[in-house]
């Protein structure tokens, strides 16, 4: 089964969310836990999330993922915006308990000039501290495209990561079409190969979530400016081979391209059409 969805606005709730992923043709959506800037989330509304965990059996929403705020660095120098992330992450994470199962994607962080050694430590150190050995939600890393200071913008960079945290087998990884490229592994023309190290590095059974998004600047650019599908430097054939390789095909999709709900729509149904049932 092709799982494939798009990012939508949580301000309506869980239920408006799986109705719309309906609506334009999605069986799984992303949503953001709270403003993607940052800052406190909405009331848990239990009603809402009781009806939508019914909607999503019968209509067959699957592995939905909450996408934490943009503004979290867990690798900042600053001790303050460290404590801000691990506060907004565990908080996220215990809402999340409320629909279990669900995947939780977060971008590594940026070392801001301390050295990637250290930011590693850093984000290790928080994960160590949100992490519970009974929760059902899975944190995601997600590979980056390596601009700036940025962690996570190769595959070395996040199994170290994953190492350093005591009860890694709550962590998994999302991997970013456009980040990947824009970083260095050239899923167009060599998907084989990247993925052959991928596991060497990382282990496939992390990965557990694809964000797919094709790549306004190209191959090796670390500019992460996401295109919309078949109109960026991956392109059709590119992502025909990307949704169906053996590896991947049976992963949840997340459309993050530039877009709006009539355009994902007609972008759920390019994809279903290069989908190899």
């Amino acid at each position: 089964m092709f799982t494939v969805g798009c990012h939508l606005s949580s301000s309506n709730g869980y239920l408006s969310m799986a109705k719309t992923a309906l609506e334009i043709g999605a069986n799984t959506f992303q949503f953001f836990t709270r403003n993607p800037r940052g800052g406190a989330a909405k009331p848990l509304d239990t009603d809402d999330i009781s009806d939508f965990l019914s909607f999503s059996k019968e209509n067959g929403i699957n592995t939905i993922l909450a996408h934490a705020p943009y503004t979290l660095n867990a690798a900042s120098k600053d001790p303050r915006i460290r404590e801000f992330a691990q506060l907004v992450m565990r908080d996220d994470i215990d809402r999340l308990e409320h629909t279990p199962g669900t995947l939780y994607n977060f971008h590594p962080g940026s070392h801001v000039g301390q050295g990637t050694d250290v930011g590693i430590k850093l984000i290790s150190e928080l994960l160590n501290e949100i992490i519970l050995p009974g929760q059902t939600t899975t944190i995601l890393l997600e590979t980056m495209a390596g601009k700036g200071s940025e962690i996570g913008g190769n595959f070395s960079e996040i199994k170290q990561i994953i190492d350093c945290v005591s009860l890694n087998e709550k962590l998994g990884v999302c991997l970013d079409t456009c980040h990947v490229f824009d970083g260095g592994y050239n899923v167009r023309d060599n998907l084989d190969e990247v993925l052959e190290e991928f596991d060497k590095v990382i282990g496939l059974r992390r990965l557990r979530a694809v964000h797919i998004n094709d790549s306004l600047h190209g191959y090796e650019s670390h500019k992460d400016r996401h295109a919309k599908i078949g109109e960026g430097h991956i392109g059709l054939d590119g992502f025909e081979k990307i949704i169906n390789h053996p590896a991947l095909r049976s992963l949840p999709f997340y459309l993050e391209t530039p877009n709006d709900l009539p355009g994902y729509a007609e972008e759920i149904a390019l994809l279903k059409s290069i989908y190899h049932e």
